[in-house]
C-alpha cells in the first residue's frame, strides 16, 4: 500500500515485481521492435563484452514523472541477467523538466536494449495521465476529481491509468482495476441503465439502489429526463438524509427543461444549472445533498464553473485525462565507461537519481 504522506512529499515507495502482472511473451521480443531484437543478436555476435549505459528523457517542463516503477519491475523480471545491471532513476510523482534524465541502465546491450521501446511507452503512457491528472487537480481544487477513464479506452490499460490517476492527485476512481496497484477499491452508484430499467423513473432507481445497499448514501443520476431540478428534488423528498448527492451528466446535444422558458439556453451541464439547482435544493431544505458533474470535463471547463462559482460538490473527469501528450525516448549515451552518443544527445548528470537495489 503506498503511504499518501509520501505522495505529499512527492516520493512514493518504490513499487515490486509482483504488482505488475506482465505479458509472459516480452520475455521472447513479442512487443519489441524487430530492429531491436536483430541488433541484439548483432552485438552477441560482434561486440559481447562493451558496457553501454541508456538514458531516457522527455521534452516538456513540470511533468508529473510516473511508470519508473513499472519500468523498474519490467527489467528485473525480463531482463537477461538483470543483478548484473546498474539502474538509476528518480521516483514516480517527481515532477521533472525538459531534457531532464529519469531513468539510466548501465549494462551489457544484449540484456535489456529490447526493453527500450516498452520503457518509453511506460513512461510515455503514465506519465501523461498523471500529469493530465494533476492539471485538472489543480485547476479544480479544492473540489475533489473523481476518475472515470474506464469507457474511454481499452480495459487492458485500467490498472496503469489508475495508478497514474492516484500519482496525480484524483480522490476515487470507478473500477476495482483502477486501484490494484495502489490498494483501492473502485467507488460510484447508478448508471442510466438502472433508471431505463425501472421503467423510467429515477426515484425507483435511487429506492432500489437504497434497498441493495442500505449502508451507503445515495448518489443519483438526475439527468435521465433532461430535466434535473424536478428529478432532483422528487428523490430528496422521498429519501431525505439517505440521498448524499445528486449527479448531473447532461449530454452537450441537449438543453435541460430548466431553461424551456429562459431566453439563453446553455447546453449541457453549465452553471447556470448547477447554480440554479443548489438554490432549490437548499431552498427546501436539502443543504446536504452534495452535487457531481461530470460530461466532458477538462481543465478549461472546470475552469468556466470555477469563474463562475458554480456551487460543485465533486468533478467526474474521463477522457481528457487520457491523452498521451509526454513522449519518451532512451538514447544510448556512454560505451564502456566514456562518453559516446549521436549527434545532439549526450550523457547528463542528474543527482536526483538513485540507486536502484
Amino acid at each position: 500500500m503506498l503511504e499518501i504522506e509520501l505522495k505529499k512529499q512527492g516520493k512514493i515507495k518504490r513499487l515490486t515485481n509482483e504488482t505488475f502482472k506482465f505479458d509472459p511473451r516480452i520475455k521472447e521480443g513479442w512487443y519489441t521492435a524487430t530492429y531491436f531484437l536483430k541488433t541484439e543478436k548483432i552485438v552477441e555476435k560482434h561486440a559481447p563484452n562493451k558496457i553501454v549505459t541508456m538514458q531516457f528523457f522527455q521534452r516538456k517542463n513540470d511533468v508529473v514523472l510516473c511508470g519508473i516503477d513499472e519500468s523498474i519491475a519490467l527489467i528485473k523480471t525480463f531482463a537477461k541477467n538483470p543483478n548484473d545491471l546498474k539502474i538509476e532513476a528518480l521516483n514516480d510523482g517527481d515532477i521533472i523538466q525538459s531534457g531532464e534524465p529519469v531513468l539510466k541502465i548501465t549494462g551489457h546491450y544484449q540484456d535489456f536494449g529490447f526493453l527500450e521501446s516498452l520503457i518509453d511507452g511506460i513512461l510515455a503512457r503514465r506519465s501523461s495521465v498523471a500529469t493530465n491528472v494533476r492539471n485538472v487537480v489543480k485547476e479544480a481544487a479544492p473540489t475533489p476529481v473523481f476518475f472515470m477513464g474506464d469507457r474511454q479506452d481499452d480495459y487492458h490499460n485500467q490498472q496503469g491509468d489508475g495508478y497514474a490517476t492516484y500519482i496525480g492527485g484524483v480522490s476515487a476512481q470507478c473500477t476495482f482495476a483502477h486501484g490494484e496497484w495502489w490498494g483501492s477499491n473502485g467507488g460510484g452508484t447508478m448508471p442510466h441503465a438502472l433508471i431505463q430499467i425501472m421503467g423510467g423513473s429515477t426515484l425507483e432507481a435511487a429506492k432500489a439502489y437504497n434497498d441493495v445497499f442500505p449502508n451507503e448514501k445515495v448518489t443519483a443520476l438526475v439527468d435521465f429526463h433532461n430535466d434535473v431540478i424536478k428529478d432532483s428534488l422528487i428523490v430528496a423528498r422521498v429519501l431525505k438524509e439517505k440521498l448524499g448527492a445528486v449527479r448531473v451528466d447532461t449530454s452537450d446535444a441537449l438543453v435541460d427543461h430548466y431553461f424551456d422558458d429562459k431566453d439563453e439556453k446553455p447546453n449541457g451541464v453549465n452553471p447556470e444549472l448547477i447554480k440554479a439547482l443548489r438554490k432549490a435544493l437548499d431552498a427546501e431544505g436539502f443543504n446536504y445533498v452534495k452535487i457531481v458533474v461530470s460530461s466532458g470535463f477538462d481543465v478549461a471547463k472546470i475552469r468556466r464553473f470555477k469563474e463562475a462559482n458554480a456551487p460543485v460538490d465533486s468533478y467526474g473527469v474521463g477522457s481528457s485525462l487520457l491523452k498521451v501528450s509526454v513522449g519518451f525516448t532512451g538514447d544510448l549515451v556512454k560505451l564502456d565507461g566514456k562518453d559516446l552518443a549521436k549527434e545532439g544527445r549526450r550523457d547528463i548528470p542528474n543527482p536526483r537519481l538513485e540507486i536502484v537495489d
